[in-house]
């Protein structure tokens, strides 16, 4: 969505890199905004209830958004855009460390993202030729897309959320327990500078494609390759470093994010564009598992939704942050700036994960199998 809004309001509508940015930042504040609350959604109504209404609502934001002209309200339902689609990722998450053993979670998040990234491969080539028609039609195509997940979670998907008597056993959770939670903090902050880079393939890449002469579908032939590479080699790759060593794998990942993103300074072509989206596309393909994996190992069985919830804050604030960072540094310094800037904040990031990760604690051993969870709970938030 963010990718599509870039496009078609500098491209369609003629507005500024800033003020694309500017919408952007207010999705991404929509995000900020639903994920500590799809977190708490998710420990005390449950992971299945909490997908439907965060579903049903995306799909109503999303189709308004396409019919809205006036720039205030243009922000306005952007904003709303980001809260309702950003409220499901704590409750699949935390779904999926609630079914999953734990030896088993890597391939698991690695497959989850393989599956996610074949949809996206497709979406990103479809929303350029799309967008040279009608940017109507791609909205309403994304809402309908969205409100058929709901119905299929609605048929199909059980609750995962661990039962009553399992969360007595242990120390309750509130979003004061995971903020005091120094380690786990570290991780998110670092997961952060993470998601600043990768959010510039979403936003700061067709701004410049743009500015540059490339027309959308230029733009995703481009970035088609990003989901295309994930399918392809999500499982391999999955394969060779599930047992791996995380901090020797998030410090490269880092690394590989920053300095694909800054090796974009140097493309003219879309062929060139190409090329360095596979380099910071071997770097997310790598870090996703890793860093999902990490966060679950990190998080108390009864508590996970709000740890999800807490992590996914970093991507959301990340998807705020990129987008201004993005569009005041492309309109008054040049894009070659963005992208030198990547690579510096990959490094920080690397050098952190090689400083936190030292003496991670050992995984933990597998736990019971999930129940549904029918006695309401009311816990702090």
């Amino acid at each position: 969505m963010a990718t599509f809004m870039a496009l078609y309001l500098t491209l369609d509508r003629g507005y500024s890199a800033s003020y694309a940015g500017l919408v952007a930042s207010l999705h991404g504040l929509g995000g900020v905004v639903s994920s500590l609350g799809g977190g708490v959604m998710a420990d005390r109504l449950g992971r299945r209830p909490t997908l439907l209404i965060a579903q049903s609502a995306t799909a109503a934001s999303v189709a308004l958004l396409g019919f809205m002209t006036d720039p205030v309200a243009i922000a306005a339902v952007a904003f709303l855009v980001g809260m309702a689609s950003n409220a499901s990722r704590p409750a699949v998450q935390a779904m999926m460390a609630d079914i999953v053993r734990p030896e088993d979670r890597v391939r698991a998040f690695s497959l989850n993202y393989w599956a996610i990234n074949l949809g996206f491969a497709v979406s990103s080539m479809a929303a350029g030729f799309i967008a040279e028609f009608s940017y109507l039609a791609g909205f309403l195509i994304e809402a309908g897309m969205t409100l058929a997940c709901a119905l299929v979670v609605f048929l199909k998907v059980p609750e995962s959320r661990p039962t009553a008597h399992a969360k007595e056993t242990d120390s309750p959770v509130s979003l004061g327990t995971v903020l005091r939670d120094g380690r786990y903090m570290a991780v998110v902050g670092l997961s952060f500078l993470v998601a600043l880079i990768f959010q510039q393939g979403s936003v700061g890449l067709p701004v410049a494609m743009g500015r540059a002469g490339f027309s959308p579908a230029d733009y995703g032939l481009a970035i088609a390759v990003n989901g295309i590479l994930i399918v392809a080699l999500q499982i391999p790759v999955t394969r060779f470093i599930e047992h791996r060593d995380p901090r020797t794998l998030l410090v490269v990942s880092s690394l590989l994010a920053g300095y694909g993103f800054g090796l974009t300074a140097f493309a003219g072509s879309v062929g060139v564009f190409m090329v360095t989206v596979c380099v910071w596309t071997l770097a997310e393909i790598v870090n996703a598992p890793t860093q999902t994996g990490l966060v679950v190992r990190l998080s108390p069985v009864h508590g996970r939704g709000r740890y999800q919830g807490v992590y996914t804050l970093s991507w959301s604030v990340a998807a705020l942050v990129a987008p201004l960072m993005s569009g005041a540094v492309i309109d008054r310094l040049g894009a070659r700036w963005l992208w030198g800037m990547c690579a510096v904040v990959g490094t920080v990031a690397g050098l952190g994960y090689a400083v936190l990760m030292r003496g991670l604690p050992k995984k933990s051993p597998a736990a019971p199998a999930p129940a549904v969870d029918t006695e309401p709970e009311v816990r702090t938030v």
